[in-house]
């Protein structure tokens, strides 16, 4: 038994923890870098312990500092969370070393499953079906490229140590291989530490199904379902559900006996995630699915298994440690209606989904419970006014909707989609409601590929309605709120006695310059001419009217930078600088500038070489993952900028073409 437990992990999975914990009438102990001493987790924790700077091999993935941190503060067990150490065997003996409980599966499980070819042996020598594959020790680029051929194009490049889609490649054609070899080398070396490979037969329809599993110490094993999670992009998740859609009654069983088999195989105890690759050409069936790898930990996704079973996962796991036996049996768990989570990222669609960085000077959500059940939850690890930093993953929050049928989950989770409003850095907000409008997605015809075929709509921007520059010219001005204070004379902003006054408002949007004029109809009240749109302020925020169709948008000023919130997508304008104006006359198109911080992890260009529009030029790496700078136009390297190895900002020019004959 224990009553106070050390949560070893930042952000909304930490805060997560500590609200069950708390529930339960644990004491709580939060660990924190520098970048994260006023975080959310800190603060709702009972008491908090600075473990280093803010990068993650400095502080959360410091083993001997945590379990330090747990010594002195009396902590007698700790909850890795996910991601940083709770996947790694080495910490959780160090943990029962000290004299600990760990809050999750023995070491011996999670380096059963810890390396990708070891642990497909394993499944197959349990029974578990496994994709047809290269799961060897040997390593040779010649012989791999040898046994993509014998397996059949296409084929996934898996680094066996990986997850969350670092150090995965797809390759569609022999003298691809070579290219994305060396790519899943570098990702897989750079995240995991582990540059080792395994090739497998890719799926031509496939479907992520994963099942959540759970045993305790006493040699019970159950199942809680399947999790789709299909909708992704560069095999990372983006929105799941539960249960998954055309799922099969028989097929759900065979396929969480196999869960349960193969955590029976390895010993597990605590809360794990096998996850199958499933055939979808032909729907779901018994012969059409097949072991990928399994999760010794809980994963991202877990609450849309809560919302359907009404169970709460992580005081599973606490219970699981301190020695009881689960909970419920499995012919006493039912599921309940359906579920999705969307995660949402500071990361930009448009711009090939690169993650983005920035202080939230607005961060609103709909009425939600916060990580707990409810009908919408909204687990966030930021509130309004922290920052989203390089040092870390870019999530802001995951959005859970619960509803008696799919369709009702769906409109619920697009309504809270539509009503979140974050300014100050750009989101995947629009992406992920045009997600959920997707005709396929909808009607339930999922598979891994939807995104990569229907990325150009799904990114593409709708045109700006033309009531957007109205909010932004009002907000621009100050007028979008009642005026502070008592004094009457204030409400009469812009009052003239010759006539409707005028407002002139220049703004700008990617390189694009903005001038609204707006007429005053009265107090509070605005038209743009020539236009059907009108705009009035009450006590409730901004009403536009457009062709006589009413509805509510709001606006706010930031800095130098207006937002308009418009159903669920951000528009964002800058108020130009005329000093700065005088200045920007930069490289322009002879310019590549890095477009987030990051490490330049490869130069592949000289000065003086001659390059083609598209050519690779450089490769930088930000949070863990590369990303292929190119050139914009045929030319000559001018100058090389930034040398490899060197830490980059946003913005930082790289390397320089020459100009262009007049």
């Amino acid at each position: 038994m224990f009553d106070k437990i050390l949560i070893a992990n930042r952000g909304e999975i930490a805060a997560r923890v500590i609200t069950t914990a708390r529930r339960m009438g644990l004491k709580t102990v939060a660990v924190h870098s520098d970048a994260d001493a006023e975080a959310v987790h800190v603060r709702l924790a009972d008491e908090a312990v600075r473990i280093g700077p803010a990068p993650v091999g400095e502080s959360y993935l410091r083993a001997e500092a945590i379990i330090e941190a747990a010594r002195a503060t009396g902590a007698q067990a700790i909850h890795p969370g996910y991601g940083f150490l709770s996947e790694n065997p080495d910490f959780v003996e160090a943990v029962e070393a000290a004299g600990l409980i760990f809050v999750g599966p023995p070491a011996g499980a999670i380096r059963a499953m810890g390396l990708k070819d070891a642990a497909k042996k394993r499944m197959e020598e349990a029974g578990v079906p496994v994709v047809p594959g290269y799961h060897g020790e040997g390593q040779d680029t010649a012989m791999l490229a040898a046994e993509a051929e014998r397996i059949g194009y296409p084929v996934l490049i898996k680094a066996r140590a990986g997850g969350g889609g670092k150090g995965m490649r797809l390759v569609e054609r022999a003298e691809d291989f070579a290219d994305a070899l060396e790519g899943a080398r570098a990702e897989g070396k750079a995240s995991f530490g582990d540059p080792a490979v395994l090739v497998e037969k890719y799926v031509t329809a496939p479907r992520h199904v994963e099942i959540q599993v759970f045993a305790d110490s006493h040699g019970n094993v159950v199942h809680l379902f399947e999790r789709d999670c299909s909708l992704q992009r560069r095999h990372q998740k983006v929105i799941e559900e539960a249960p998954a859609p055309g799922m099969p009654e028989h097929v759900r069983a065979a396929m969480g006996q196999a869960a349960v088999e193969a955590a029976r195989a390895i010993g597990y105890v605590g809360a794990g995630t096998v996850e199958f690759i499933a055939d979808g050409s032909e729907g779901l069936r018994e012969d059409g699915f097949w072991f990928m790898e399994m999760n010794t930990r809980l994963q991202v996704e877990h609450p849309v298994t809560e919302a359907i079973t009404g169970l709460d996962l992580v005081e599973w796991q606490i219970r699981v440690a301190r020695g009881e036996t689960l909970p419920l049996s499995q012919d006493q768990l039912t599921i309940d209606g359906h579920a999705f989570e969307a995660r949402l990222y500071a990361e930009d669609a448009e711009r090939g989904f690169l993650p983005a960085t920035g202080r939230l000077e607005r961060l609103r959500f709909p009425d939600a419970s916060n990580f707990e059940l409810g009908a919408l939850r909204v687990d966030a690890g930021v509130v309004e006014g922290d920052a989203i930093t390089p040092h870390y993953d870019p999530m802001i929050a995951k959005v859970i909707a619960h509803g008696a049928t799919r369709e009702e989950a769906m409109a619920r989770l697009l309504g809270a989609l539509e009503a979140t409003q974050v300014g100050g850095t750009v989101t995947n907000l629009g992406f992920l409601a045009a997600l959920l409008r997707h005709e396929g997605f909808a009607s339930g015809e999922v598979d891994t590929g939807l995104i990569g075929r229907d990325l150009d709509a799904l990114t593409a921007r709708p045109p700006m309605p033309d009531h957007v520059p109205v909010l932004a010219a009002l907000a621009a001005a100050g007028l979008d709120h009642p005026p502070a204070g008592d004094d009457p004379w204030d409400a009469l902003r812009g009052f003239r006695h010759w006539g409707a006054s005028e407002i002139h408002v220049t703004l700008e949007r990617e390189g694009e310059t903005l001038d609204v004029a707006l007429l005053r109809d009265g107090p509070g009240s605005w038209h743009r001419e020539g236009t059907e749109t009108s705009v009035s302020r009450d006590t409730k925020g901004l009403e536009v009217t457009v062709a006589g169709r009413r509805f509510r948008a709001e606006a706010a000023k930031h800095g130098a930078a207006v937002t308009v919130w418009d159903a669920g997508r951000a528009w964002v304008f800058t108020l130009p600088d005329p000093l700065a104006a005088a200045d920007a006359a930069g490289a322009g198109g002879n310019a590549i500038a890095a477009p987030m911080p990051g490490l330049v992890k490869r130069m592949r260009a000289t000065a003086g070489q001659t390059v083609e529009k598209g050519q690779p030029l450089a490769i930088l790496e930000a949070m863990k993952m590369e990303h292929t700078l190119t050139a914009p136009r045929d030319g000559v390297v001018a100058e090389i900028l930034a040398q490899e190895g060197s830490q980059v900002s946003d913005g930082d020019l790289l390397l320089t073409l020459e100009p262009e004959d007049e």
